[in-house]
Order: structure tokens, then C-alpha cells, then sequence
């Protein structure tokens, strides 16, 4: 049985929020909600799957709108670097200071996340591979032929890394030596953009040209 998935534009700033499910366990993970809770509710119900996981790439504010309303709708848990703590709790003032509405406050993750654990959905796993630069605690999630990329990597571009906290250099080392690695087929599911591949942006994307 394959992985059940779907994307969802959320937020102000146009976050893919990713819905995965187990149709066998009838267990649910969502990738950065930055908006639409009741809508990923609604989503997830039509699909007969119950909400165990929520999982934040990295905390800015424009990941993790949701976090709140589905964590207490559900009680799924929250999942996180802890390298992303600090920007987790202050993403609220995070977010003002950018011109954008506050976010509700986000509860506390119940499990945190490290480089090479494994997040169980179900029947499937993914591996947390830690990618920090654009953020501290950035992470990328690998299983079952895809790559959520978070900020890490777009289609054609990488992520920014002139926010608080931002470290180019370590960004660019994690994608050289964590993501370049993978399979060219690879789908990267990216945080913010169209899906691409890692083979086209190991070809096409101007940004990997001088690390590749």
C-alpha cells in the first residue's frame, strides 16, 4: 500500500503544509502547518485518518501558524530539532516584526528530534537528516522515494540565510554532504514552491553549482 499524501498552501507566506497517511493504520502526520488547521482537519477526516504527528522542518513563524489548534484538536504529537527551540517560542514576535499577523503561540514539542532518527507513520519511516543554516534546528525528512526539504532547498534556489541565527556556511556543507548525496530521483518536496528532484537541482540550480 502506498504512502497517501497531499499539499497545502498555508499562511501569509505560502507554506507547503504536507498531509501524509497511513491508509492501513489510518494514521496521519502533517509537515509545517503555517495556517488552515481546520482545513487540514477536514482533509484528513474525508481520508478516514487520525492526526499522530505533527512535524516542524524548522520553527519561523510562517512553519508553524497551526501548531497550536492541531495539537490541542488532536493531541497529536509535536515534533522538533531542539536546536529550534528558542525561535519555536519567541515566533509570535518573530512574525510582527516581519509585518505579519501573529501567530498563536506555540505549545511545547513532545519529542525532539536529532539527525538520523526515524519517525514512524504507520507502515512507513523517514529519517531526519538535520540540514542547519537557514535555522539552527532546520531538518529534512527522507522516506519512501521523498525529501521534505523545508527551507532547505528549492526548486532552483536554496534557503536564506540572513535571518537571526542564518549560517551559510553550515548550509551549504549539510546540503554537499547530507542531500547531494541522495538519489537523483529523489522528489524534494520543498517548504515553499514547486516540487523538483535531486538529479535537476544537482543539474540546473545555480546555487549547488560551486559545491556539487
Amino acid at each position: 500500500m502506498s504512502l497517501w499524501k497531499k499539499s497545502l498552501v498555508t499562511g501569509e507566506l505560502q507554506v507547503n503544509c504536507y498531509l501524509l497517511g497511513c491508509e492501513a493504520s489510518g494514521q496521519a502526520m502533517v509537515i509545517d502547518p503555517g495556517g488552515k488547521a481546520q482545513r487540514i482537519l477536514e482533509i484528513l477526516a474525508e481520508h478516514d485518518l487520525t492526526l499522530k504527528m505533527v512535524v516542524n522542518t524548522h520553527c519561523h513563524f510562517d512553519h508553524i501558524g497551526a501548531n497550536r489548534s492541531l495539537v490541542e484538536k488532536t493531541q497529536a504529537e509535536l515534533m522538533i530539532h531542539p536546536a529550534d527551540l528558542p525561535i519555536l517560542r519567541g515566533a509570535s514576535e518573530h512574525a510582527m516584526r516581519f509585518g505579519c499577523e501573529p501567530i498563536e503561540p506555540s505549545p511545547e514539542p513532545t519529542r525532539l528530534l536529532q539527525d538520523g532518527d526515524t519517525v514512524e507513520l504507520g507502515d512507513f519511516s523517514f529519517k531526519v537528516i538535520h540540514v542547519p543554516g537557514h535555522s539552527p534546528g532546520g531538518i529534512c525528512l527522507l522516506g519512501e522515494g521523498l525529501l521534505f526539504a523545508g527551507d532547505n532547498l528549492f526548486a532552483g534556489s536554496i534557503g536564506r540565510t540572513d535571518l537571526p541565527s542564518g549560517d551559510q556556511g553550515a548550509l551549504m556543507k549539510a546540503l554537499r554532504d547530507r542531500i547531494l548525496t541522495l538519489s537523483d530521483e529523489i522528489i524534494v518536496c520543498p517548504g515553499h514552491g514547486p516540487e523538483t528532484t535531486i538529479g535537476r537541482e544537482r543539474r540546473t540550480n545555480p546555487y549547488l553549482r560551486y559545491i556539487v
